[in-house]
Parts: C-alpha cells; structure tokens; sequence
C-alpha cells in the first residue's frame, strides 16, 4: 500500500518541493501550513509518517510534537533551520522519531522517510507473537505493549523498538552506532546523542525512581545493553 505522508511547513514553496519529490517517489501527500491544521488533519483520516517543521505560527512544532505525542505513535521528523544542539536534543525529548536541519538536500530528506517507514514495515510484518518478561516488565510484541507491574508504560515507537531490540539480546553491549544501524535503520552521520535521548527517556519511563538501572544498563566507553 502506498504511504500517506503529512507535511507541515508554513513555508508553501518548501512544503510544495517537498511534496513533489515524494509524489515522485510514490507517496501519498498532503500539506498543512501551521500546527493547528496538522492536528486536525491528524484528526480526519490517517497517516503513516509527519514531516514536521519548527518555526510555525499558530503552534510551533515543538508544541504540535507534544500534542500529536498524547495519543498517537506515529513516526515524526522534525524539520528545522535552527543549527543548536537544544534544538534537536528538545524534539527527541518530546519524543520525535528524527530531525533533518535545513537546508537539507532532498535526498537525504527521502532517505530519512523511507528508513523510517521501513522499519515500520519490518515490524508489522514480523506478526511477532509472543511476549518477553523480565522482572516486573512485560514486553507484547504484537500489541507493540508494554507494562511494569501490570500497568501499561507510554511508549514511543522508537522507545519501544529501542527497548524490544535490547531485551531480545539480554547481556549483549551494542554501541551507539550499532544500535542507530539497527533501531534506526540507517547511519546518522556520526550524530550519537539521540541514542543517549532516546535511552534517557526509556528509562525515565520504565526505571525505578531513586535506584540503581535495571533494565537498560551501560558499558562505560562501549554502549548500552538490557539487564534485566
């Protein structure tokens, strides 16, 4: 099935190139020009991925992030011209998929798109059935559920394809890079610290407050790997 993707920039010159290179390569588009149309759009049919500018009026793409992040999974990638670590390092927090800094070369920008919607396609394939558990965590592999003590965790869907590729290799350290191969599905030019976010906010969720990591453990000066 072709993939319906939502783009949302107030510029309509670089909403309108964008568009027309990924109808080229055989996506479904649609535009929105501020973040109060994106989420109702969001609201009237589906998509399977945002392309989601920064700087917009009405509700800028960090508040439209948040928003979007209260009831739905859907992989986002934030677009922006603002070059700051903060800048990216905030929309990872606030749980985006992936950013791409302008200008950007629409290459890159379609490499991004389909790695993540190919990993989306990787996982609803597999039709994973069953269920890891470790300690009082609880990993549903086909309802893409996780629960601690019996209560369902918010998760991401790059949090949790993080935390089931870890758990699935208990004791096994992979590197940042290894794990952007991997988790992502492609390289990031060097630019490891959203593995260090998106593991931050794994464990912020799924941690015990005031003790010591259980789950999601460091190798110092190689990477990360599930105790459990």
């Amino acid at each position: 099935m072709t993939s319906k993707i939502l783009i949302v920039d107030d510029e309509q010159s670089i909403g309108e190139i964008i568009s027309y290179n990924l109808h080229k390569e055989g996506f479904e588009v649609e535009n929105a020009y501020d973040g109060l149309e994106c989420l109702e759009k969001l609201g009237q049919k589906e998509f399977d991925l945002v392309l989601l500018d920064v700087m917009m009026p009405k509700l800028d793409g960090f508040q439209t992030l948040k928003k979007i992040r209260q009831d739905s999974r859907i992989p986002v990638i934030m677009l922006t011209a603002k070059e700051e670590e903060v800048d990216k390092i905030l929309g990872l927090e606030l749980g985006a998929d992936d950013y791409v800094v302008k200008p950007f070369s629409m290459r890159e920008l379609i490499a991004r798109v389909k790695a993540n919607l190919r990993r989306l396609d990787y996982e609803s394939e597999r039709g994973d059935d069953k269920v890891l558990t470790h300690g009082d965590l609880t990993i549903d592999l086909a309802k893409y559920e996780v629960k601690k003590k019996g209560q369902i965790i918010d998760l991401t869907l790059r949090e949790f394809e993080l935390l089931k590729f870890l758990a699935q290799t208990p004791d096994q350290v992979y590197s940042r890079e290894e794990l952007l191969e991997k988790v992502w599905g492609y390289e990031y030019y060097g630019d490891i610290r959203t593995v260090d976010v998106t593991v931050r906010r794994l464990r912020e969720k799924i941690e015990d407050r005031g003790g010591d990591f259980r789950y999601i453990l460091t190798k110092r000066g190689v990477g990360y790997y599930f105790g459990g």
